[in-house]
């Protein structure tokens, strides 16, 4: 699949989105829940501030020292019999796990959740290959099965799909069985348990690494990584460069930060710490090979965007965002939807793909306030929309031309009050609303239905109520009032 995930134009997914009432019924759903079970097990934290505050030292810390500490990982995952190999590219990051299977001679691989492993596009290149690979978590696994389909969440996957959706989708593997969510997952975990004991080779992201001691931590909720990690004589893990922490006392603060905020839930089910197997242990794998991805992550170092890297994945921006509330995780055509995807998709994938999701946002502000590690998330995409208009010049003739006529108008006093008492008159014509006039306040005026160039989005997108005149404004009523009240 890779970064980007539709052909479609920013405007066409939205307004695909945005007829997709089954899928803004969920996502309100979810939010909301989220919200609930956010909150609730944050409190048990104590100081959540605190925490907060904790987590973004470390994150910072290791970025500061990021090679450093990417060395000793590298160090401690060899001392163990593993190997560590580094990929600047999503294309050099494929021809490695490239190289490995066909080494292996693998025919069938199982993969658990990975948001680096899709960003990369490795399942089109076992399919490319003729390999069978298999999707080990659960959301993962329906999308797989319903044809692909695209992923809307970074942490709940199928999120747009109801239990009606997904008992069709399993009824073309030959399920009888009822739309009950119990049923159904009794009948994947049937499904995947014997793909787990075929299969050639396993493939895991990482949540984070563990720098001293050369392990890769992982957290699930359905045990499926550790068996793609137990029974495959060989596991490849693919790791974005910034998932490292120093040691496990910090990565130990951050799944504690990561849990809570993902899932509402103090502890997932599987938090799991793995390497190559040690001559006494009896399973996992023989053979252990780390790719550390980089894939642009290196331009954001030293940048205003590093803190971006801070990021833990745990989708909290998404369940408190207004703008995926309405046009969910497809709208932004990225594996990487809401806040952080606005922010981090730029930045993997340049502002030609995706310039267009940085003003994916009302910056209200609710991500960053809810973001565990404390990145500025409004800001960054405010950044970004410096960036295209100042130093890529990428916004239109018009938007250029309306920018300087406003700093005409508001750098000139007599002007500015000029424009004040005619501004009723043009905001009248772009007015949509269609209601009966209110007596002496709403009686004047027309609307258009499509405005033209920059004013397009305005009744495109939007119902503006017809101006009052300029004697019923604010600043006359204003200042009738002062008169009223003696001048005070």
């Amino acid at each position: 699949m890779g970064l980007k995930t539709s052909t479609l134009t920013f405007e066409e997914r939205c307004e695909k989105s945005i007829n997709d009432t089954q899928m803004q019924a969920a996502l309100k759903k979810a939010q909301d829940s989220q919200w609930i079970k956010r909150e609730a097990s944050r409190e048990d934290m104590g100081d959540w501030e605190e925490w907060r505050k904790l987590g973004q030292e470390i994150r910072q810390h290791t970025l500061a020292h990021l090679p450093d500490y990417l060395e000793m990982f590298a160090e401690n995952v060899k001392k163990q019999g593993g190997h560590v190999l580094f990929a600047q590219t999503e294309e050099e990051a494929r021809n490695y796990v490239k190289e490995i299977t066909l080494a292996k001679n693998a025919k069938k691989i199982v993969k658990s959740k990975s948001m680096v492993t899709t960003e990369v596009g490795l399942d089109p290149m076992f399919v490319e290959m003729g390999l069978e690979v298999i999707e080990s978590d659960l959301a993962e696994f329906i999308l797989q099965m319903d044809n692909w389909d695209e992923p809307s969440h970074i942490v709940f996957p199928n999120i747009h799909k109801d239990r009606y959706q997904i008992q069709k989708i399993f009824e073309n593997l030959g399920y009888e069985g009822s739309s009950e969510p119990e049923e159904m997952a009794k009948f994947a975990r049937k499904v995947l348990r014997e793909h787990f004991l075929s299969a050639d080779i396993g493939i895991t992201g990482c949540n984070f690494a563990i720098a001293n001691n050369g392990m890769i931590n992982l957290v699930t909720n359905e045990g499926n990584a550790d068996l793609v990690i137990a029974i495959p004589k060989t596991q490849i893990v693919l790791m974005g460069m910034e998932r490292i922490v120093p040691s496990m006392q910090e990565a130990e603060v951050l799944d504690s930060l990561l849990c809570r905020s993902a899932v509402g839930q103090k502890l997932t089910s599987y938090v799991t710490y793995a390497g190559r197997k040690a001559d006494e242990e009896s399973d996992g794998p023989e053979d252990f090979y780390v790719i550390i991805v980089d894939d642009n992550r290196s331009n954001a170092l030293g940048t205003q965007f590093q803190e971006m890297l801070q990021c833990i994945r745990c989708g909290a921006c998404l369940n408190v965002c207004p703008v995926y509330r309405h046009i969910g995780g497809h709208g932004y055509g990225s594996i990487y939807p809401g806040p952080m995807g606005a922010v981090l998709s730029p930045i993997l994938g340049g502002y030609e793909e995706f310039g267009d999701l940085p003003y994916a946002s009302s910056l209200c502000g609710a991500c960053t306030e809810t973001c565990p590690v404390k990145i500025p998330l409004h800001n960054l995409l405010i950044a970004h929309r410096t960036v295209m208009a100042d130093e890529l010049k990428r916004t239109s003739k018009m938007e250029q031309f309306g920018m300087k006529m406003a700093a005409t108008v508001t750098g000139s006093a007599p002007v500015f009050k000029f424009v004040e008492k005619v501004d009723h008159l043009g905001s009248a014509m772009m007015a949509t609303q269609k209601e009966p006039a209110v007596e002496n306040l709403y009686n004047h005026g027309g609307y258009l239905t499509k405005a033209p160039a920059i004013a397009k989005n305005w009744t495109d997108y939007r119902d503006l109520p017809r101006p009052p005149k300029a004697k019923d404004g604010f600043r006359e009523w204003f200042k009738r009032h002062k008169a009223e009240q003696g001048g005070k």
